[in-house]
């Protein structure tokens, strides 16, 4: 009884395909034991050890035409120098899989988010953010292709941030990104007029802006600080040509709460 196995037997125990170790063999990093009468390649349990150091070597990253060199004059030093440069990568691919992960996570959130609170306003806690300047433009110039491509800092996956438009008293827009600190602007922890919208034409942000100065007026808010407008590009995978913006405002007060205070102190005595 023979002790060797044809190639679709080979194959079949590996796990892997017919014209896989067909081209390991015409790249010269397998070769049969022997070739039987009817043409068969026969394979012993030397290839099989062969076969499965080369499937490694490969999920190590070695290519091809480097496997019958490593095969043939690796030192242990060397094996040990490969299978820890190849950890050092799948630590790499784990951190990114890590932040895909996490940025998924918010995606969902921040939709979520989005479509429960859509039209509405809201007061919500914001904890102390820390942001990094990215860029000015003059409060009448649109953000265009142009400018992004004239910044001398680029950022990775821009359009995968929150990218917060800092509106203040001067001409200036500054646009700036979450970072940590210390940072070169610090939004204080603390209790935020809030309000989300589809947008596809600039008039529309202004009449946001608009009714939400005029929202505050009539609810009794005394707003502090910058309006703060916060642009989540990524969200747009849900509505196509519309951008999603976030408004905010720390609220310094609020008179209807004071009021309600002053009033229940009074009662108390």
């Amino acid at each position: 009884m023979k002790s060797e196995i044809t190639i679709s037997e080979l194959a079949k125990l590996m796990n892997v395909s017919v014209h896989q170790i067909r081209y390991f063999e015409e790249k010269g990093v397998l070769a049969p034991a022997y070739t039987a009468n009817n043409q068969y390649r026969m394979y012993s349990m030397d290839q099989i050890y062969q076969l499965s150091h080369i499937l490694l070597l490969r999920k190590l990253g070695v290519p091809v035409h480097s496997i019958k060199d490593c095969m043939t004059s690796y030192s242990a030093e060397q094996y040990r120098q490969l299978l820890h440069h190849s950890l050092r990568e799948v630590d790499k691919e784990l951190q990114r899989l890590k932040e895909l992960q996490q940025f998924i996570e918010k995606v969902l959130q921040e939709q979520r988010n989005f479509s429960s609170q859509l039209k509405h306003y809201q007061v919500k806690r914001r904890e102390t953010t820390f942001l990094a300047r990215w860029m000015e433009m003059d409060t009448g110039t649109k953000l265009n292709a142009k400018l992004l491509a004239e910044q001398a800092k680029r950022v990775t996956n821009l359009f995968e941030s929150d990218i917060h438009y800092i509106c203040d008293d001067s001409s200036l827009i500054t646009l700036y990104l979450e970072t940590h600190a210390p940072g070169d602007l610090v939004l204080p922890g603390g209790k935020y007029l809030s309000t989300q919208k589809l947008v596809r034409e600039d008039d529309e942000l202004d009449h946001m802006i608009e009714e939400f100065y005029d929202y505050a007026i009539a609810h009794s808010y005394v707003l502090s600080g910058p309006l703060i407008l916060i642009e989540r590009s990524y969200l747009s995978l849900f509505s196509k040509n519309d951008l999603h913006y976030e408004l905010q405002a720390l609220i310094e007060f609020d008179e209807k709460i004071e009021s309600s205070n002053h009033d229940c102190g009074a009662n108390n005595h």
